[in-house]
């Protein structure tokens, strides 16, 4: 059984089904816990302070993208929690899932960027190839 499961969230559809597909694994293990990860990437930083300046908004801002998010994994009754970090979304995914020893990673098969995932590859594709633990990439 799973007991660390990462959610990758960026409040895309995708990941709103990812969150379902981690949820699923997860009910009815009372050790289960899913971490949701959102990853800050150097655009999405730019954006967020020439958007909304102040840091409470900032922060505000950010965890509305995860709401829906939040509301289902509350809903099902499963503990979680929700970190926010920052880097480049593929190699900061893997790191926190290999440094925290996660017993699978949940992440959808496209996120927000879709430009960025044209030019640079897919985010799912990386954490897949370089993950220590399963990876579920969910359509």
């Amino acid at each position: 059984m799973y007991r660390k499961i990462l959610l990758a969230a960026d409040g895309s559809a995708h990941s709103l089904r990812a969150a379902d597909q981690a949820i699923i694994v997860s009910k009815g293990n009372k050790e289960a816990m899913i971490v949701v990860l959102y990853v800050v990437d150097t655009d999405t930083l730019k954006d967020d302070v020439m958007r909304y300046r102040e840091k409470e908004a900032i922060a505000e801002h950010r965890l509305k993208k995860l709401a829906a998010i939040e509301e289902k994994v509350q809903e099902a009754g499963v503990d979680y929690e929700i970190k926010i970090i920052h880097g480049e979304p593929g190699p900061a995914i893997v790191d926190y899932a290999n440094d925290n020893k996660c017993d699978v990673v949940f992440i959808g098969s496209r996120g927000l960027n879709t430009f960025q995932e044209f030019i640079l590859g897919s985010v799912s594709h990386k954490v897949a190839k370089r993950a220590n633990c399963p990876v579920m990439i969910v359509k």
